[in-house]
């Protein structure tokens, strides 16, 4: 009983943690992407009470978010279990890993944006943030997608359609990057979808009939 409990609970917990991750991390995009339109380079760093207000909730949900991706990223990783392949996970968890510090990283420096909306001068805080977040950060997330596609397909995990889904948003952030306004909104929509399948599929098969003993 306990086994069969594990093996329900794990994947319920990758796909709530992947679904609050999701909406978390878009939610935090979408306020920074309205309050700093004009993205990294823009010579006006002056922030109105909106913008500022939009900026400040962004950082205070992303440290939340993060976490969330770490349960996501664990419970994932447990529901491959001794099948996974030793190469292909570790870039899977160094990716991820990294993925979450480019993210506190970039919100500590969108953070200094508050305090250079007050004065005068070169708006580095949020050149840096913007950097980190569609640079870096989307690197990372696209690092992590190939290898969650890959690792599903290996394993028969995931359909086929949701794994050429995940190779072309991994593809785009990569290639992409900071060249197309709000392509950082891929990865939570990838995240969001990889989780709702997830719960899906557990919510099959517990609804499956249990074969007799």
């Amino acid at each position: 009983m306990a086994r069969k409990y594990k093996h329900l609970a794990t994947p319920w917990a990758a796909g709530v943690a992947g679904v609050v991750f999701a909406v978390l991390m878009a939610t935090a995009i979408v306020l920074v992407r309205i309050a700093l339109p004009d993205g990294a380079g823009a010579d006006d760093v002056t922030l109105d009470a909106g913008q500022r207000s939009a900026v400040r909730t962004a950082l205070e949900l992303l440290p939340f978010a993060g976490i969330a991706f770490l349960w996501f990223m664990g419970a994932l990783r447990e529901q491959v279990g001794e099948g996974e392949d030793r190469f292909v996970s570790t870039v899977f968890l160094g990716s991820g890993l990294v993925f979450v510090a480019t993210l506190f990283g970039a919100a500590a420096a969108a953070g200094t944006v508050l305090d250079e909306s007050r004065q005068q001068g070169a708006p580095f805080g949020r050149d840096f943030a913007y950097a980190l977040l569609t640079t870096y950060a989307m690197r990372m997330a696209a690092v992590f997608i190939i290898t969650t596609s890959t690792i599903g397909r290996r394993l028969g995990a995931l359909p086929r359609p949701l794994v050429v889904l995940g190779y072309l948003a991994g593809l785009t952030l990569l290639v992409v990057g900071a060249d197309v306004p709000w392509s950082e909104l891929v990865f939570p929509a990838w995240a969001l979808l990889l989780s709702l399948h997830i719960l899906w599929a557990r919510r099959r098969a517990a609804a499956r009939p249990a074969a007799p003993a």
